[in-house]
């Protein structure tokens, strides 16, 4: 606590203020009285000295540096201060020769600098507050990028659990209503789909709150969700999924596969009367995935909720988005006859990367 005091008290302006102007005092002491002993008149003088300079200075600071520097206005910025230095420099000349005797009259101050010397000064102190005051700037920017970016990226993380928090829901909705459809006519599958979903729902609840999982287990509870659904379907559709490349040691976001199947299934197999047809195909290349999935188009079935349609699509589309912003392609293709979407990952994570 006392450190955070101590950081706290150094971020006080006012105290940065008093403590440069009290270094400043320290050093044009010691550049007045060169090698000898300061005396009393010494530290008047140093003190009387900076009464030009500190109205210079913080007239820089606070006008010319806010209105024309800081805007992009160089030239004019250049042109203030080729004006002003030389003026404030004549002042100080002026302060010393005729003015502080009447104040402080048996001292005898004269100016011991000439009017260039006095320039000099000015500029090396027009120079390092402008530095100091940009530099500081620059730190209070630095400092605003990375709270910016910390909040970013919560936020990011928080849209990510709520569009996680959607999947789950969507997908257990539309898994009832298989078994809903399956009860009504009193299949004797009804218990072996209960408990296919059984299985689907563990891995729903218990491994998708994981940021990574390894595509050998999605792959198995996609299996797992196809076999479910072909008991649903009975011989009418022709469900192809075929697997190629080298999986075990890729690893991908939970539930990123199963929506775009469910979506199939649910505008293609369930609401289609004639012979219909779902091919999934999962490639992998390296450390590059694609998953390509078709379906012919049919109706929904009437005890879905017209509030769930696409988002299962749209909760895939933004969490690639978020979590592959640069490296991802997901193209939908909508036909008449056909549904199709083309989801390819680049450069995705394996094990031996973690």
């Amino acid at each position: 606590m006392e450190v955070k005091k101590i950081v706290s008290l150094f971020r006080n302006r006012l105290l940065q203020h008093i403590l440069f102007w009290c270094f400043s005092f320290f050093v044009l002491l010691n550049l007045f009285t060169g090698s000898g002993k300061a005396g009393k008149i010494d530290y008047i003088y140093t003190a009387l000295f900076h009464l030009t300079v500190i109205p210079f200075v913080y007239l820089n600071l606070m006008v010319f540096i806010p209105v024309f520097l800081s805007r992009g206005r160089y030239l004019l910025y250049t042109l203030s201060l080729i004006m002003v230095i030389p003026c404030s420099a004549d002042l100080n000349i002026l302060l010393f020769d005729r003015w502080i005797d009447h104040v402080l009259p048996g001292y005898y101050f004269i100016s011991y600098y000439s009017l260039s010397d006095i320039i000099k000064i000015m500029a090396v102190y027009t120079a390092v507050t402008t530095l100091i005051k940009l530099s500081r700037g620059w730190f209070m920017l630095s400092d605003a990028n990375r709270r910016l970016s910390q909040l970013q990226k919560e936020n990011a993380e928080t849209e990510l659990r709520v569009l996680k928090g959607q999947i789950n829901p969507h997908f257990l909705f539309n898994s009832l209503n298989g078994i809903y459809s399956l009860a009504l006519r009193n299949s004797e599958r009804t218990p072996e789909t209960v408990l296919k979903l059984s299985d689907i729902l563990r891995y729903v609840i218990y491994e998708t709150n994981a940021d990574l999982i390894s595509l050998s287990v999605e792959i198995k509870y996609l299996k797992d969700y196809i076999d479910l659904q072909k008991i649903r379907s009975d011989s009418r559709a022709d469900i192809e999924f075929s697997i190629s490349g080298e999986f075990k040691n890729i690893m991908i976001p939970p539930m990123l596969l199963l929506p775009l199947v469910e979506n199939s299934f649910k505008h293609g197999v369930k609401g289609s009367a004639n012979k219909s047809y779902i091919k999934m195909n999962l490639h992998i290349d390296k450390n590059d995935v694609s998953f390509v999935i078709e379906n012919n188009k049919g109706m929904v079935d009437d005890v879905e909720l017209k509030d769930y349609k696409g988002v299962g699509l749209d909760n895939v589309r933004k969490r690639l988005e978020m979590i592959y912003p640069e490296s991802h392609e997901f193209l939908v293709i909508d036909s008449d006859d056909f549904f199709r979407v083309d989801m390819k990952i680049k450069n995705i994570t394996s094990k031996d990367e973690d």
